[in-house]
């Protein structure tokens, strides 16, 4: 890993002429140290470590740590290397030249260093469903101090952490506290370093979760249509859970189970089914963790009730046909046998009267309108 550098350091002290910049190494990498002359006038450069030490001087090397390389030297620069970085080489280095006045800046050198270890420490190895366990994941021996992040899956998780610094150097843990499920099973859980020294460093432990069987009856004959007096019924039970359920057995809720049912393994099966099965039969399975069932209500139709069911059900669409039909004749009827009525007795009342209107008393009036009629044959005969 290559070092990093920051921006310039241009003018410290009374270094106008020189520039220079700040180096971020990883423990054990290479820093490269860089003084430049922005007008160069041939003055002489010189490198002192952070104890005034003279690394280089020009391109000569007085100290004795073969470490310092040169990588470059010219009138306007004087670069060196630093291989196998440690802590003890943290601190200010200074570019001098030999101007009058001399000028002088410096730079510093920090080391990061990641962490030695991760490791994940679980308070159980194999926890039951419902329960509440604790992990901690431990970054030691880091500089800066680690940030430690939780995964269970995809999914991150907030933990709690402790910071512990010895010397120079800091160790964090990290505390999850993590409720379990059937679910998480088999699940990793993840615990992830971010620090600027390292790139994906993370280590992670796969939940193991005891959970109580989970059980289900399916119906295998028939597969679909009722249950008929006379046909056979089997039914298989189905159950999963951690350990493995061993003892699976069945049974008639609130009844004997009927002596011609046959139980094998987990296979209920009625050759002959009569109306004397009716009720609800009830798989039970269990393990180490707990026991769990599943229910089948049975209730046993006539040979005939689906056909019979069916015929009704057409019969009964015809005559509600029919009868709606001849209902809505029957109105029409009466709707225009009202109108007629209606309109004949107006003129029934119209002709009884009109005798009266002629009339020139009130007795005159009555007869003319009762008998009018019988009148004008009595004035027939009696012309004749």
């Amino acid at each position: 890993m290559h070092a990093s550098v920051s921006l310039a350091a241009e003018i410290r002290g009374h270094g106008q002429n020189l520039v220079t910049e700040d180096v971020t190494v990883v423990e054990g990498d290479v820093a490269t140290i860089s003084c430049r002359v922005k007008n160069s006038d041939d003055s002489v450069i010189q490198l002192l470590n952070p104890n005034r030490q003279t690394i280089y001087f020009r391109d000569f090397r007085p100290l004795k740590d073969s470490r310092f390389q040169l990588v470059n030297f010219s009138n306007s620069e004087l670069r060196v290397s630093l291989t196998n970085v440690s802590i003890s080489d943290e601190g200010r280095y200074f570019c001098q030249l030999y101007t009058d006045p001399p000028q002088e800046i410096y730079t510093t050198i920090t080391v990061l260093v990641p962490p030695r270890n991760l490791v994940i420490d679980i308070e159980k190895e194999t926890a039951v469903e419902g329960e509440e366990i604790e992990l901690n994941c431990t970054a030691m021996a880091s500089r800066p101090a680690t940030t430690i992040r939780w995964f269970k899956g995809n999914k991150e998780l907030k933990g709690k952490s402790e910071v512990e610094r010895w010397s120079d150097m800091y160790t964090v843990t990290s505390q999850l506290l993590l409720k379990v499920g059937r679910e998480d099973d088999g699940v990793p859980v993840i615990c992830l370093v971010d620090h600027p020294a390292v790139k994906d460093l993370q280590t992670q432990r796969y939940l193991e979760v005891m959970y109580k069987p989970q059980v289900r009856v399916s119906q295998n004959y028939p597969l679909q249509g009722l249950t008929r007096e006379g046909e056979p019924l089997e039914l298989t039970c189905t159950a999963f859970g951690k350990p493995q359920p061993t003892d699976m057995r069945w049974l008639r809720v609130d009844d004997e189970m009927p002596q011609h049912v046959v139980v094998s393994g987990s296979n209920l099966l009625i050759s002959n089914l009569n109306k004397t099965d009716n009720g609800t039969y009830r798989c039970e399975a269990s393990n180490a963790v707990g026991k769990s069932h599943a229910d089948y209500m049975l209730f046993v139709y006539d040979s005939r009730a689906g056909e019979d069911g069916a015929i009704r059900s057409v019969d009964h669409a015809v005559v509600g046909g029919v009868v709606a039909v001849v209902v809505f004749a029957m109105l029409c009827l009466l709707i225009i046998l009202g109108r007629y009525f209606a309109r004949h007795k107006g003129t029934y009342f119209t002709h009884e009267a009109k005798g009266a209107d002629d009339a020139a008393d009130a007795d005159t009036a009555i007869i003319n309108a009762e008998g009018g009629q019988n009148n004008s044959e009595e004035k027939k005969e009696y012309f004749i």
